[in-house]
């Protein structure tokens, strides 16, 4: 396990002070259920110290960056670019998971792709850089494997809007109408109703969608819509 974190530190270009600190990052808390000796904790107060540090680096660097936009937008962008997905697909390219300490059950279950486990050992290994570097260091290691390219790739293509909204644009654009919504059966009971929706464009049926409100089933219609334009 050393030499695989030796191998880590030299893909991320950042040499630990503290090698114990970067071991920590990688200790699932179902680890320590099978060694309860084990002299270190999880690496749940790492991964709720490096949200935040991820969310002031995201603020500050779509405030700098991108200057037209407004502040809704950045809210939007901003939850779209750190949702579990997207820090999951980070730390499967960096292989964090390669270098987990996971129960022998967690290891059965395909625990080193799970994409909540992979999304959190990424925010632990932030939370790490900036208590061994300091902020720049991780303000740049997070500019450099989480923004480049996927940011510009969501402003660029408006992908942090709702679908909704994203086809709501494409539509007043490309037939100078507003899609519309028809709700097609509700079904349930009161308390656990299913919703199916159509969304039309031109006159013609372009998405389905069904959700446990209105919203949800208008929102899956609409990128079902997205889909079928694209």
């Amino acid at each position: 396990m050393k030499i695989a974190r030796e191998s880590l530190e030299k893909r991320i270009d950042i040499i630990f002070k503290n090698k114990k600190l970067l071991q920590n990052v990688f200790i699932h808390r179902s680890y320590l259920n099978e060694n309860k000796n084990f002299e270190m904790p999880s690496n749940e107060k790492l991964e709720f110290l490096g949200d935040s540090v991820l969310s002031l680096t995201t603020s500050i660097h779509l405030y700098h960056n991108y200057v037209h936009l407004e502040e809704g937008d950045y809210t939007d962008i901003k939850a779209s670019i750190v949702r579990t997905e997207s820090l999951a697909e980070v730390a499967s390219e960096l292989e964090l998971g390669e270098y987990l300490y996971l129960s022998r059950g967690e290891e059965r279950g395909g625990g080193r792709k799970k994409t909540n486990i992979l999304a959190d050992v990424f925010e632990a290994l932030i939370a790490a850089i900036f208590i061994d570097q300091g902020f720049d260091i991780a303000s740049n290691f997070i500019t450099k494997y989480l923004f480049a390219e996927r940011l510009d790739f969501i402003i660029g293509n408006k992908l942090y809007l709702s679908p909704k909204s994203r086809l709501q644009e494409i539509t007043q654009a490309k037939f100078k109408e507003l899609p519309t919504y028809n709700i097609t059966s509700e079904m349930g009971p009161e308390h656990k109703k299913q919703f199916s929706v159509e969304a039309i464009i031109n006159g013609k049926i372009k998405g389905k969608g069904t959700g446990k409100s209105k919203k949800q089933a208008e929102e899956k219609a609409a990128q079902n819509a997205l889909d079928n334009l694209s």
